[in-house]
């Protein structure tokens, strides 16, 4: 059975999933940010981790076949296929400290950590998501370069689910920078079980 969900710009939504259940998060229009996290429902301390995925990888990259890690260091997802190839695995989810820093107008500004602790009945102070589609450069001397995302309307990244979770996923909220294209639209998730 298939299941679809649209994410509206700036918002976000928990939706569970089962183990083997394929994860399809579709940039509808291009050009914009997903902040994908994922929590264990049976124990709420393990979570996606880029930080155990960047380290068990050995890379800042996703690969199809790549498994992505909880904070425990189980596979939690993995790498199914991927038309874009550029997701960000450094940045923290947006949040109104973010907003005041950089742009001085985080008051009442929509943003990743509220959007996703909101869906998923949470009160994390801070969230490590996969951004995905996210185009982050790493420079030669270490400094790094948020550019626009390299998707396309339609582009997709599909995984699978290697344990029963729940997900939380936002349409990233940031319109002030390069990080959305200048604007934030909607993101789609088709969810289905296939042997």
């Amino acid at each position: 059975m298939k299941r679809e969900y649209t994410i509206p710009p700036c918002s976000g939504r928990a939706i569970d999933i089962r183990l083997g259940e394929h994860i399809a998060v579709i940039d509808t229009e291009g050009g914009q940010v997903a902040d994908f996290f994922a929590v264990m429902p049976d124990r709420p301390d393990e979570f996606l981790s880029p930080g155990v995925t960047i380290d068990c990888n050995g890379s800042l990259r996703l690969r199809p076949g790549d498994l992505l890690y909880s904070n425990r260091y189980r596979p939690m997802l993995r790498v199914l296929s991927d038309d874009v190839g550029e997701h960000d695995l450094l940045h923290p989810c947006c949040r109104p400290e973010m907003y005041d820093f950089f742009y001085h107008n985080g008051k009442g500004h929509r943003n990743c950590l509220d959007n996703l602790n909101a869906c998923l009945g949470e009160h994390r102070a801070i969230i490590q998501p996969v951004n995905l589609f996210m185009h982050t450069r790493v420079n030669p001397d270490g400094s790094i370069t948020v550019l626009p995302p390299r998707s396309r309307p339609g582009d997709r990244i599909v995984l699978r689910a290697e344990a029963d979770m729940q997900l939380g996923i936002a349409a990233c909220a940031v319109a002030e920078s390069s990080c959305n294209s200048g604007r934030c639209t909607a993101i789609e998730v088709v969810i289905e079980f296939s042997d």
